[in-house]
């Protein structure tokens, strides 16, 4: 089955009390792969902007990978992710997971006077935006003019000292047909993509990427999803609930079915403990059978 990735949500949540740099320690302590937390500025909830906060977590830690899960596209112009993306994965050690997404809120782009983008245009806007990340990263000067972005003569230094990975969420056929084309990753939500639809949209994506000459064992297939740990935990579709043995069965045929990362979102009263279950009861079954 090859190397499984194991990573963890962590809130981005700024309210009295919430730690999530305590949490990305307390995930790195666990043995998780990576941390990630998603991307919403727009709201009445306390919260920490998802660059800022990752790279206080990534100066907090020493191993874990940290992931935007997913930064949306639209918000940020691509030139100016490019030059924040090789700075955080240079100061980091090379840590950095850079998802991308077109943005699932609308109301988020109206709120920040940006615009509400069309569907059309948050999927061209992440194809564009991967080739302005691309080139930038490694052209001495890039020029690119597309329908939605463009770039003269961009020149950032340093250069990425690696290749960094760009991991997309998408479901669409257009959608998906970039992150074939362009993209490391892919990283769809269990509450967006149920397993039966799995196998479809996965076998379009590698078939894709073979026919464009990539190889698809370089595509990471990471699934996004709830998850509650608790011997009496009720069932619910959009979560794997259940004892740790349970769990363990339900994450092992999402493996089969070709993931080869898995992202827990901690469901219940305690994250914390929701974290050390899985990775004290859960995930030593899993990376078994990897």
């Amino acid at each position: 089955m090859g190397e499984l990735l194991f990573g963890l949500g962590i809130p981005a949540a700024a309210a009295p009390g919430a730690d999530p740099v305590g949490a990305a320690r307390a995930a790195e302590a666990l043995g998780f792969d990576f941390v990630g937390t998603n991307d919403h500025l727009h709201g009445s909830s306390p919260s920490f902007e998802t660059w800022t906060l990752l790279t206080w977590i990534a100066a907090a830690t020493s191993r874990i990978r940290v992931a935007t899960r997913v930064l949306a596209t639209p918000m940020r112009p691509p030139p100016v992710v490019a030059k924040m993306a090789e700075s955080l994965d240079r100061l980091s050690g090379g840590r950095l997971i850079l998802g991308l997404g077109g943005g699932s809120m609308d109301e988020e782009f109206a709120a920040f006077g940006l615009g509400v983008p069309s569907p059309r245009d948050k999927v061209d806007g992440m194809d564009e935006a991967i080739r302005i990340l691309r080139g930038m990263w490694s052209e001495e000067r890039f020029s690119f003019s597309g329908r939605l972005y463009r770039t003269e003569g961009a020149r950032i230094e340093p250069k990425p000292g690696r290749r960094i990975p760009i991991w997309l969420g998408t479901y669409g056929n257009r959608a998906l047909a970039v992150t074939d084309r362009l993209a490391d990753g892919w990283i769809p939500s269990l509450s967006f993509a149920a397993p039966e639809q799995i196998p479809a949209m996965r076998d379009r994506v590698l078939a894709a990427a073979r026919d464009a000459g990539r190889d698809p064992a370089e595509i990471t297939c990471a699934y996004n999803l709830a998850v509650h740990v608790d011997e009496h935990a009720e069932s619910r579709p959009d979560t794997v609930t259940g004892p740790p043995d349970a769990v363990a069965e339900q994450l092992l045929g999402f493996l089969e079915l070709g993931f080869t990362a898995l992202n827990f979102i901690p469901v219940g009263p305690d994250p914390a403990v929701q974290a050390e279950r899985l990775a004290r009861e859960v995930l030593p079954a899993l990376r078994a059978a990897g």
